[in-house]
């Protein structure tokens, strides 16, 4: 359907046969039968994306103690310099992999990448908390990133599994529970990070959280993340695995698979398929630009908190995390 289409003039779908044990067929046969907005499968994507976007977020309000608790520099005017490679090897990790985990999900399924991305955040998140060394620190924080492929299987799955229709509505739910994460995950790191100095009546400086002081952050959304994991053997696959059928010079799915428009499937099959991706102009100035919104906004987060809480003899503000947390979370 062309962009600015009334819903209400779209033509009528194509409900054809389905294939049988296909789990896109299921999906396609679902929405043909539920007309409605899928509400629970919505708040299902909502919640995963949020998962994953905590372990993001929540560093920034503690990276600047950690490191200095780390001994890594010899000076405290470098703990902004090391502090920057730890924040930079989560996103560094994401840059590598995630166009190959997209090329993965569209091989075997959007399921068991998600699966594995949370798992893996579950996995080197609870490590990364219990880091008593620099390069742990950057490996657990590379690992996470490299490992979590899930942000573009997800937006994909947030359109698949809602008629044309709603697919508006999915995709403003990846927008607004990335909005959510960036304000609770400061929060979690805020609040949470060295709790046997904020709360010594709780957390004993002789235990497990006197000795890790950042691993109480961290340990909540790993159980986060493992309640999800757990709640994801009820996500249905929406990836049709059944054979193609060749038409043309074109290898395209059969018209039973899919609820389409037949003036889009034509489109669809006589459209070349040897077109360079960086020759998409208007893709491309769409990626330029969300890179420079996202250096921003990175660049922001992660110097704001190294400088509110440097010591003030160096032009800081002293601040301690939790002051950083509530600052992050409100803007």
């Amino acid at each position: 359907m062309a962009a600015g289409d009334e819903v209400a003039a779209a033509p009528p779908l194509l409900e054809t046969a389905y294939h049988e044990g296909c789990p896109g067929c299921a999906i396609n046969r679902s929405k043909a039968l539920n007309p409605g907005v899928p509400y629970l499968r919505f708040f299902h994507i909502w919640i995963i994306i949020l998962v994953s976007c905590l372990p993001i977020s929540s560093l920034f309000p503690f990276l600047y103690f950690m490191i200095r608790d780390l001994h890594i520099t010899k000076r405290v005017e470098d703990i902004g310099f090391y502090a920057g490679f730890v924040g930079a090897s989560y996103m560094l990790g994401r840059a590598l992999t995630s166009a190959a985990w997209g090329m993965v999900a569209d091989r075997i399924g959007r399921k068991p990448v998600i699966i594995f991305a949370i798992f893996s955040a579950f996995v080197f998140n609870t490590l990364f908390g219990l880091s008593t060394h620099y390069w742990m620190a950057i490996t657990t924080r590379f690992l996470i990133g490299s490992l979590n492929g899930l942000l573009g299987p997800i937006r994909a799955y947030a359109i698949e599994v809602c008629r044309p229709e709603h697919q508006a509505i999915g995709l403003s739910l990846v927008s607004t529970s990335w909005a959510i994460g960036l304000i609770v995950g400061p929060a979690i790191g805020g609040y949470l990070a060295q709790p046997a100095e904020k709360y010594p009546n709780i957390f004993p400086a002789n235990s497990l959280f006197g000795r890790f002081p950042y691993f109480l952050p961290c340990l909540c959304i790993s159980v986060f993340c493992f309640v999800i994991l757990i709640s994801c053997i009820w996500l249905p696959e929406t990836l049709h695995k059944h054979a193609t059928e060749r038409k043309g010079d074109c290898e395209t799915e059969s018209l039973s698979t899919h609820l389409v428009d037949s003036e889009e499937f034509e489109q669809r099959v006589s459209s070349p398929t040897n077109k360079s991706l960086f020759k998409n102009w208007p893709l491309m100035s769409s990626i330029v630009l969300f890179c420079i919104v996202s250096f921003d906004d990175m660049a922001y987060t992660e110097i704001f908190s190294l400088w509110s809480e440097s010591d003030k003899e160096f032009g800081g503000l002293n601040f301690s995390s939790e002051d950083v947390g509530q600052i992050l979370a409100i803007t």
